[in-house]
């Protein structure tokens, strides 16, 4: 059997979305793995299926380059979104998601903004094995008496994460150090795990080790998580710019509705048919 897809990215991070508006897309892990493998298959970190939905334009799923199925995406919200605006003529579309529903409206030449609305940051939300203060919890990595990270935020933005402010991003200790900490016993659902440059008060250097699919070139529920973490610890403002590998995004915390807005760019790169 084959379905036709397209290949797409925000800001680098990509994926492969398929339109199962009509026909159902049921793929098992082995497939979805073999599919993501960037030698051998289409490569991506995220697989998207375009389902229907009773209360919204559509509904959203997504499944990591590993095979495992996860709550949300950012990046991927913004280029679902693109899509379902430009096929129905549209400038606000309503995205529902296994994390909640949300909201994507033009905002430029392909360029989208998400509602990804309000983050969730009482430690039975994120969530945690225990309570603790999501502002800095009780974590490091490393030496007791000299650890390399400590007191990360942690915040759900539909799918779990947890934010060091850190300096040190380089490949090795991001995927060292997120390797470790993704399947730490202190979150039950394993989380995404952000290493957060505050390089002024509007601006924000991130990298980010996604849970199930490693590092990447940029991760929109991580970049809403990170600019929420340093903004509750006083480091930035409500609103900033967030550069990850793959380019910028602006997130806007916004004080009156206290939702999380991101916008970002959205990118076709190809078409084709998967066989599966």
């Amino acid at each position: 059997m084959t379905r036709p897809f397209v290949k797409m990215n925000g800001a680098g991070n990509d994926f492969v979305v398929v339109n199962a508006l009509e026909q159902p897309f049921a793929p098992s892990e082995d497939q979805i793995r073999a599919l993501g493998d960037r030698q051998t298959g289409e490569g991506f970190d995220q697989l998207i299926a375009i389902e229907p939905s009773d209360t919204a334009d559509a509904f959203m799923r997504v499944w990591n380059a590993d095979g495992s199925m996860v709550e949300t995406c950012g990046n991927a919200l913004r280029c679902v979104g693109w899509l379902l605006m430009q096929a129905n003529a549209l400038d606000r579309v309503v995205i529902d998601t296994a994390g909640g529903p949300t909201t994507a409206t033009r905002a430029g030449d392909h360029r989208v903004t998400v509602d990804m609305g309000k983050p969730r940051l009482d430690w039975t939300q994120v969530p945690l094995a225990e309570e603790m203060d999501t502002r800095g919890i009780e974590l490091q990595v490393g030496p007791i008496d000299a650890p390399l990270l400590h007191t990360p935020g942690a915040v759900s933005m539909g799918n779990p994460h947890v934010v060091f402010f850190t300096d040190r991003q380089d490949d090795g200790f991001v995927t060292g150090s997120g390797s470790l900490v993704e399947h730490h016993p202190l979150f039950p659902q394993g989380v995404n795990v952000g290493f957060a440059n505050v390089l002024d008060r509007d601006h924000i250097r991130l990298r980010v080790w996604e849970r199930g699919a490693g590092l990447t070139k940029a991760c929109g529920t991580g970049a809403c998580a990170a600019l929420v973490a340093t903004a509750r610890r006083g480091l930035t403002e409500r609103k900033a710019t967030v550069v990850v590998d793959g380019g910028e995004l602006l997130i806007d915390w916004n004080a009156e509705t206290d939702h999380v807005l991101m916008t970002g760019p959205v990118e076709i790169e190809r078409t084709g048919m998967l066989s599966i």
